[in-house]
């Protein structure tokens, strides 16, 4: 269409708002509410222009152009009106930006510093103080810092279609919040942070685990072991003033043992260790008529949903655990056995862009480690302790870093300590949506055939499309297989399972957009162009690695051969594999 935007004609697609349409000439039109394939219910009206013929201001994230439509996004009208609608959300907001999660990473603290708004004018219209939602383990709301946006509210009932929040009340008493107000901990939460990784403010903030991991550093009777998961390297560079995608795996843990980690291990390890088990654990089901199709259970905001939601469905999950605690049992058994330390002793802290990672380590049938060693230690109900001690997201650790001065971009890169350091490019992969299910196929083919696959890079279930499927051939056998991310993707899956339509012998879900490496944890902005080059960065450690097939790992064969001896055996089953529950719908 041919339209005009302050005094300069343009050719724009039709079919699009003015917003886009400024974008997509070069003009960023502010807004707070609006967010791309997330929300679009224009409540902030902070995006308003003017349009020739119009007689008030238009929002432009909902008007779409029409042919010869003159806009202008700039003049004395439009600022002032820009300016006192975020004065108006000011009005209701606390001024504790220096205390804040979001400071300096806030979208209306930058608006206000935008708009030259240096007091506050208006009085605020809020009656009564609502109180902080601590409910859950893994996020804390602050209905006193919500502005009404709307984008949790869209994220949650549209791309992962839990409905856990919505808007609640009328009028001045309009808020965001839970059924009958319980608390995110109380109800079908899948803990997954997407709405603290859309928030505009600090509305919806992590669990934050920042001060008890630094007491446990500086505790001397503590050994502090660290895991990364594979989406940090790529995710922690942008946190640190790098460009988007930045692989930064050495330096990442040059500044971890900056930090006083006593030893720096690689979660990619235990993603390892998770596909053999997986693996032949479909293999199993294959060759048994077991349960089908399997689905992948690495993902701990999918577990949840379909425990709340599809409680049918549970037999069809893999029992194996996640890497995160498969690596936290085995660094409190094997590696206590090794290094002879007092399992009681050892601190296992991750690194991870997942908010539901937090609630997944204290979930309480993750303490595989305690039950190991309480025959062998006479141990009490008292001396539990859990395999995986406390999480941290890419963001709590970019703090950290920040904390103590550390020039990330200029650290010298560092290897990971072994023995649980070791990793192939199938465990890195695990970052990436469709990953879990590409280096599950990588052994599952050759441990079938005994021969190893022809091209191990299946483009085929990679991508940002929201289901992906494949199949491939093992012994004159087609294997139907199928990727989906959020969990709005997972649904359309479980419908066809449950009404007996489903064609597939194994799914992969991840609960994020883009996989782990868009997790809610990650560094904000998390957009969908950023998820691409995050992504571009998890392929690229995965071809410049010598092993990429997990079963090839020399570190995971040892501990077979030493520990473990055999892939679902007894002590295999012990340790690295779970069971799931029924959960209320509420």
């Amino acid at each position: 269409m041919n339209i005009t935007i302050n005094q300069k004609h343009y050719q724009v697609p039709d079919d699009i708002t003015i917003m886009e349409a400024c974008s997509y000439v070069g003009i960023q039109v502010p807004s707070l509410c609006y967010l791309k394939n997330v929300s679009h219910n224009a409540s902030c009206g902070v995006c308003v222009v003017e349009v020739k013929g119009a007689k008030s201001l238009l929002r432009s994230c909902i008007t779409t152009i029409t042919e010869g439509m003159e806009i202008t996004t700039t003049n004395d009208r439009i600022q002032n009106a820009r300016k006192m609608n975020v004065e108006l959300l000011l009005a209701n907001h606390p001024l504790d930006c220096q205390t804040c999660d979001r400071n300096l990473n806030c979208e209306l603290q930058q608006l206000t510093y935008d708009f030259g708004i240096r007091e506050r004018r208006f009085k605020g219209t809020k009656k009564a103080i609502q109180c902080k939602d601590y409910t859950s383990l893994s996020l804390v709301r602050d209905p006193e810092k919500c502005i009404l946006c709307g984008r949790c509210v869209a994220v949650c009932s549209e791309m992962q279609t839990v409905k856990a929040i919505d808007f609640a009340g009328r009028g001045q008493k309009t808020r965001i919040s839970t059924f009958m107000d319980l608390g995110l901990g109380m109800v079908a939460c899948t803990n997954c942070g997407q709405c603290a990784l859309v928030c505009p403010t600090g509305a919806i903030v992590e669990k934050d685990a920042v001060s008890d991991v630094w007491r446990e550093i500086h505790n001397p009777k503590k050994i502090v072991v660290v895991q990364t998961a594979p989406a940090i390297r790529v995710g922690i560079g942008e946190a640190m003033g790098m460009p988007f995608g930045s692989l930064v795996t050495g330096k990442m843990v040059a500044g971890l043992r900056l930090l006083g980690f006593d030893k720096v291990f690689d979660t990619d390890f235990a993603a390892d260790l998770t596909i053999i088990e997986e693996g032949n654990e479909l293999i199993n089901r294959i060759r048994n008529n077991g349960t089908l199709p399997m689905i992948t259970s690495c993902s701990p905001g999918w577990i949840k949903f379909i425990e709340h939601f599809y409680p049918k469905s549970l037999s069809h999950l893999s029992t194996c655990k996640s890497p995160q605690q498969m690596f936290g049992a085995i660094a409190k058994t094997y590696y206590a056995e090794q290094e002879n330390i007092d399992p009681r002793d050892i601190v296992v802290v991750s690194v991870m862009p997942c908010t539901a990672k937090k609630y997944e380590a204290k979930r309480p049938e993750m303490d595989g480690a305690f039950e190991y060693w309480k025959r062998k230690m006479d141990l009490k109900a008292e001396d539990r302790f859990y395999d995986v001690d406390y999480v941290l997201t890419t963001r709590e650790l970019a703090r950290m870093f920040k904390e103590t001065g550390i020039k990330f971009i200029s650290l010298q890169e560092e290897d990971f300590d072994n023995p649980l350091g070791s990793s192939s490019g199938a465990g890195v992969i695990f970052g990436a949506t469709g990953g879990v299910m590409e280096a599950a196929l990588r052994t599952a083919y050759e441990v079938l055939t005994g021969q190893p696959l022809e091209d191990i890079n299946l483009t085929a279930v990679r991508g940002m499309q929201g289901i992906r499927e494949a199949s491939i051939n093992i012994n004159g056998k087609d294997i139907n297989v199928a990727v989906a991310h959020t969990l709005k993707n997972a649904r359309i899956l479980l419908d066809q399972i449950e009404n007996g339509t489903s064609k597939y012998d194994f799914i992969e879900v991840m609960t994020c957009p883009g996989g782990c490496l868009g997790g809610g944890g990650q560094p904000i902005p998390t957009t969908d162009e950023i998820r691409k080059q995050r992504a571009a960065s998890i392929y690229a450690a995965d071809s410049h690695k010598i092993i990429r097939k997990s079963h090839e790992n020399p570190e995971i064969q040892y501990l077979y051969s030493n520990f473990l001896k055999e892939p679902l055996g007894e002590l295999s089953h012990h340790l690295l594999h779970t069971k799931y529950i029924e959960r209320s719908m509420i």
